[in-house]
């Protein structure tokens, strides 16, 4: 009972924060567990991520797919300083969500804080939600320096 009130939870988070991504996961788990079909959670957990990450790498492939992105484009990537930049901040911020996919592997309980902040972001600083990824990914670096600083967290 206790984690259908948690998914409760997070249902209304993601509804007060415009969060869809949020609200419908917790509702699909939630009708997943409530008609008893949670025999699934474990696949879920452990192919449910690689899933998510195929069909967000593939929306981001589009553009190659149907030729809108020509190989001109690519080409002015490598040869002007907002594409180099832009390289840059791709590879960092892909480094950053596995840094993020590490955390939440080892302490998973961190998306509670995840969410919440990024509510938090999106009410007072006008924030957009991308994911969890590259939030945990933040968390990641700012519990490295926060420990490098003070010691053990």
């Amino acid at each position: 009972m206790n984690g259908d009130l948690i998914l409760l939870a997070l249902i209304a988070i993601g509804l007060i924060g415009r969060s869809p991504i949020i609200t419908t996961a917790a509702c699909v788990l939630l009708a997943i567990k409530l008609i008893h079909l949670d025999r699934f959670f474990p696949a879920i957990e452990r192919r449910g991520l690689e899933l998510g990450l195929l069909f967000l790498t593939m929306g981001v492939l589009v553009p190659f797919a149907n030729g809108r992105i020509t190989f001109k484009d690519v080409m002015n990537v490598f040869t002007s300083w907002p594409g180099i930049i832009a390289l840059t901040g791709g590879a960092i911020a892909t480094y950053m969500n596995g840094k993020g996919l590490d955390l939440l592997k080892v302490d998973p309980q961190l998306i509670v804080g995840l969410v919440i902040g990024s509510i938090f972001g999106i009410i007072f600083l006008r924030g957009i939600p991308v994911g969890p990824l590259m939030a945990a990914g933040i968390t990641a670096l700012l519990l490295k320096i926060v420990t490098f600083i003070f010691g053990k967290v």
